[in-house]
């Protein structure tokens, strides 16, 4: 699994033109996308680094500061660009495999007491954002 992590003053997603996830107040927008061989220790790696890590202010983890997280799937994360001009997306988990793995990071993070908002899976989303910082991290598991 890949996740990009954001640290954010708010953020939501819209799918149709209605916001169908939303956080206000210090948290996470977590980008994230599974690949072919992910499973649940990938899943666990993943909350685990989204929950814990100090990336928030006076070096606190989301969890910490009771912060929330928006969780969205975002599976051109495995996209390669090493040849040609188009993305490969071969990297990347069909929707069937993908979609249980992105589900799980977010009950992974309820189940840690967060907060969590998510993004439609598969839907063409419009993801806004103030990213706090900037300041933006990549966690690979």
């Amino acid at each position: 699994m890949r996740a990009v992590l954001q640290r954010v003053t708010r953020a939501s997603v819209r799918v149709d033109g209605e916001v169908v996830g939303e956080i206000s107040g210090p948290g996470i927008l977590a980008l994230v996308a599974a690949t072919h061989e992910d499973g649940p220790d990938q899943v666990d790696t993943v909350v685990r680094k989204i929950a814990e890590l100090r990336i928030m202010d006076d070096e606190q983890s989301v969890s910490d500061i009771g912060g929330a997280v928006l969780v969205v799937s975002q599976f051109t994360l495995y996209g390669s660009t090493r040849k040609g001009r188009r993305p490969s997306w071969s990297a990347a988990a069909p929707g069937p495999v993908a979609e249980p793995l992105i589900d799980a990071v977010a009950q992974g993070l309820r189940e840690r007491g967060l907060e969590v908002a998510t993004g439609q899976f598969g839907a063409h989303m419009e993801v806004e954002l103030v990213n706090d910082g900037p300041f933006t991290v990549l966690v690979e598991a």
